[in-house]
Parts: structure tokens; C-alpha cells; sequence
């Protein structure tokens, strides 16, 4: 959870984090970002559907629904990937925010 939380804040230092659902939750430029929570056999990371859809392949062996995927606790956690779906996000919103 904490390299979770520190890959976030590196791919977004001037995030807002909260407390959304029960769980930890991040802003840019005012629009949800990710969130993520520990469960008893997985880490949930939820990226909102344009997060898992850019990264579907890279996705495609993990549990998964609509803006969400289970990464198994029994299994190595793909940091990497969680990075680059948080990078993807901040330039999503950042062009949002842009336009």
C-alpha cells in the first residue's frame, strides 16, 4: 500500500489525497485519478474506465470490472504497470483540464 501511495505521488506530487469509498483516493485538476484499497487476497487499484481500457492487455491475466482490477496479494504486485496506468491518468486529466 505504501509503494502504492509513493508511486502515486510521484507520478502526481500535486495531487489531492482523500478518502473516497473507504479507501485512498486522488485528484488532478479537480477529476478523480486512481484509488486503491487492500482486501484480504488483493490490492484493488481503480483507474476509471479509460485507464484499464488504455492498458487492457497489460490487464487481460488479472481479475477485473468496469474501472477496476484485483492484483493477488499470492502473486508479485506489477509496480511498473501501476506506474505507468498513474502516468497515463495525470496526462489524461491534465488534457481535459487543458482543453
Amino acid at each position: 500500500m505504501e509503494k502504492i501511495r509513493a508511486i502515486i505521488k510521484n507520478e502526481a506530487p500535486d495531487c489531492v489525497e482523500s478518502i473516497s469509498y473507504g479507501m485512498p483516493a486522488y485528484k488532478t485538476f479537480g477529476k478523480p485519478l486512481v484509488y486503491f484499497a487492500a482486501y484480504k487476497n488483493h490490492i484493488g487499484l481503480y483507474t476509471t474506465p479509460s485507464g484499464h481500457a488504455q492498458f487492457s492487455e497489460a490487464l487481460s491475466k488479472y481479475k477485473q470490472g468496469k474501472g477496476s482490477v484485483q492484483f493477488p496479494l499470492d502473486s508479485a504486485i506489477p509496480y511498473e504497470l501501476i506506474e505507468q496506468i498513474v502516468a497515463f491518468r495525470v496526462r489524461e486529466n491534465s488534457n481535459k483540464y487543458t482543453k
